[in-house]
């Protein structure tokens, strides 16, 4: 049970009502997230914007998905693991793929790149060295898509920490989380 209220769309009103039709448009429902979220009107357009910004950003939705799998792995948030898993198919991954991305794997090298410095941001908070940033420009990565993994791991250290606060009720397929 969620540790706050989760709010209705039909009894929305204003900028939140809004947010909410575009929510449940995009995704043919409104999930639990966003109706928690929906509890802060500036809350729910940050966290709305954010996912429409990097969505249209440098990288691919698979990636973007498989990234969002490790953190929320990492981070014990069965929500976030089970919404990702689902939306990262719907990219084209397979479900090996999401799999190993749990565990911040891939056999893609650029990918792997991307998993381990996303890892190292979340383990250590941040505080990663010229090394770690020279690695993933190694692996094919520009300064704006460097830019673009930090802006992903931040948008789903946020989600990872809605859900795992307030217990919101996963409306996703379940996956198990294999933290490591």
């Amino acid at each position: 049970m969620s540790r706050i209220p989760l709010v209705s769309p039909a009894e929305a009103t204003g900028d939140t009502q809004a947010l909410l039709s575009q929510i449940h448009g995009a995704f043919g429902a409104t999930p639990n997230m966003f109706r928690a979220v929906a509890n802060s009107p500036a809350a729910l357009k940050s966290m709305w914007g954010s996912f429409g910004a990097l969505g249209g950003g440098r990288l691919d939705a698979k990636l973007g998905e498989q990234i969002a799998v490790a953190v929320a792995d990492r981070n014990a948030c069965e929500y976030c693991l089970a919404a990702h898993t689902a939306l990262g198919r719907k990219a084209g991954a397979s479900a090996a793929e999401m799999t190993a991305a749990q565990v911040g794997q891939s056999d893609d090298a650029h990918t792997q790149a991307a998993l381990t410095f996303a890892l190292k941001l979340v383990n250590d908070r941040g505080q990663v060295s010229g090394d770690d940033v020279q690695a993933l420009k190694n692996a094919g990565f520009d300064d704006e898509a460097v830019v673009e993994i930090i802006g992903h791991v931040a948008l789903n250290l946020f989600t990872n920490y809605v859900n795992v606060a307030l217990d919101i009720p996963v409306d996703f397929p379940k996956v198990a989380l294999h933290r490591v």
